[in-house]
């Protein structure tokens, strides 16, 4: 099977300081991707160039068969808005708005409208245990609530591809592993292709495979 996603011989320096020092991978459709090491070893930086949110100062990234580290940012915007869903630890809710309203935002973005994305909001957050709370603003919500509204808005415009960094960071043990259990879940039903960067070792034996980082470099890639 063809790889999704892609990268060769990545590299990022910020100021004097080497975070990655030439990554390559691949991951194919509908996987389960935990990297793991040390704080510094160059998860999240690594994550965040895989999904578009930061350029690579050297290397290629080609993701569903684009090769993403060529395109001008408005192009890259578009490109990540149509295929990429993220997870962070903190939600980054919008405390201004509902549970709803955070929800519609990737679909704003887009260029819907409220009344064109609200049957989809509704229906992710009734999927994800959420009906009665559309109306609630996030600091009304738990913090399992508040976790489930970002995977909603994830899943807004129907991605490919899901980037999560420490999104069970927050949570309680069973929180966690509920919400563990559904991205294996999303997977199996509708084929999206998560990588998550994580600490929880119980996330990182569920998934398929485990890349492990240390000082900017991959030096395990373990299958499960």
């Amino acid at each position: 099977m063809e790889d999704i996603i892609s990268a060769n011989q990545v590299f990022k320096t910020f100021g004097s300081i080497s975070v990655l020092k030439g990554v390559s991978l691949g991951i194919k459709k509908g996987e389960v991707v935990s990297i793991v090491g040390p704080s510094g070893a160059g998860k999240s930086t690594l994550l965040q160039i895989l999904g578009t949110l930061d350029r690579a100062d050297k290397g290629d990234v080609i993701i569903l068969k684009t090769p993403v580290s060529s395109l001008k940012d408005k192009k890259l915007s578009e490109f990540r808005n149509q295929n990429i869903g993220f997870i962070f630890q903190f939600h980054h809710l919008m405390p201004e708005f509902t549970a709803l309203e955070n929800v519609c935002m990737p679909a704003f973005i887009a260029g819907l409208n409220k009344n064109e994305a609200a049957p989809r909001a509704k229906l992710l957050l009734d999927k994800l245990g959420l009906a009665e709370r559309l109306d609630h603003k996030p600091t009304a919500l738990s913090g399992g609530e508040q976790q489930r509204v970002a995977v909603a808005r994830a899943l807004m415009n129907n991605p490919e591809i899901i980037f999560a960094d420490e999104p069970s960071g927050n949570l309680d043990t069973k929180t966690a592993t509920e919400l563990h259990q559904l991205f294996f879940k999303l997977r199996d039903e509708l084929g999206i292709t998560f990588v998550i960067v994580t600490h929880n070792e119980l996330l990182a034996q569920m998934s398929d495979r485990v890349l492990m980082m240390k000082d900017g470099l991959l030096i395990a890639n373990q299958d499960k």
